[in-house]
């Protein structure tokens, strides 16, 4: 049976699509600014465009992706949308609780904001505690420095030439490529500000007025087809090595 997202389904033909599953495969991202060239969406465009690789392998089931993240740090830029990091962990733990209700009791947080990874590990270890469900979280560039070195000769920023090259490959209708260079004018060299080792970036406006960190005008689609598909091979090997774990070997060692 060909697999889709679970909203796609009746819930007959949901009821077949959890019985064959052993692993939900959960999409996060944000709705925040990305600088003036790269639309609100690219982290939830990334975690959509990798998880869809997965959708159609025999031990998953596609849930809805989660739309809005962890973003309060971007708030001073138009168009940033956000939720407490707390509101934010309940209704992914929620999400994944009601797939494990249905049988699927695994998970992969296919994350693609990295603001909603604090949040996401601990509602992956409230589940496991409980024993409700085992989720991994799982960032759509965790294993791929390498390659984005050698790519890039970079490591990743925001707005900058990795996501300018994942929008490229998967969504560059909404890319507006004409303000890239004014991105890269006005953004940051790096995430964050520090002084005499305190941190005191708080806000992405505190170190970048594009909003940009990076320099995306060396992105391109080549790299970002490259990305995409070193990501969802590595995907894929998480969602069989998991598919593969015996449940009760998951769960904490020595929990009563």
């Amino acid at each position: 049976m060909s697999r889709t997202y679970l909203y796609e389904h009746t819930t007959t033909t949901a009821a077949d699509a959890f019985e064959e599953a052993s692993v939900a495969v959960l999409p996060t991202g944000s709705v925040e600014q990305h600088g003036p060239a790269l639309p609100l969406g690219t982290d939830l465009l990334s975690a959509r465009a990798v998880a869809e690789t997965v959708a159609n392998h025999p031990e998953t089931v596609l849930l809805p992706p989660v739309p809005v993240g962890v973003s309060a740090h971007h708030r001073q830029f138009d168009g940033t949308l956000w939720t407490d990091p707390e509101v934010f962990e309940s209704y992914v733990a929620d999400i994944v609780a009601s797939a494990a209700s249905h049988g699927v009791e695994k998970a992969v947080l296919v994350n693609g904001h990295g603001g909603n990874a604090d949040a996401l590990r601990r509602a992956a270890r409230n589940l496991r505690d409980d024993e409700i469900a085992f989720a991994a979280p799982w960032n759509w560039w965790s294993n791929l420095d390498a390659l984005i070195e050698e790519e890039l000769d970079t490591s990743l920023g925001h707005a900058d030439a990795v996501e300018t090259s994942m929008m490229l490959a998967i969504a560059d209708e909404f890319v507006r490529e004409e303000a890239l260079q004014t991105a890269e004018d006005e953004g940051g060299d790096s995430w964050g500000k520090s002084v005499h080792g305190a941190e005191i970036g708080f806000d992405t406006l505190d170190f970048s007025e594009s909003g940009a960190v990076g320099e995306p005008t060396n992105g391109s689609r080549e790299v970002g087809e490259k990305l995409l598909a070193h990501a969802s091979d590595d995907l894929a090997a998480l969602v069989e090595w998991l598919a593969g774990e015996d449940l009760a070997d998951l769960w904490p060692r020595g929990h009563k």
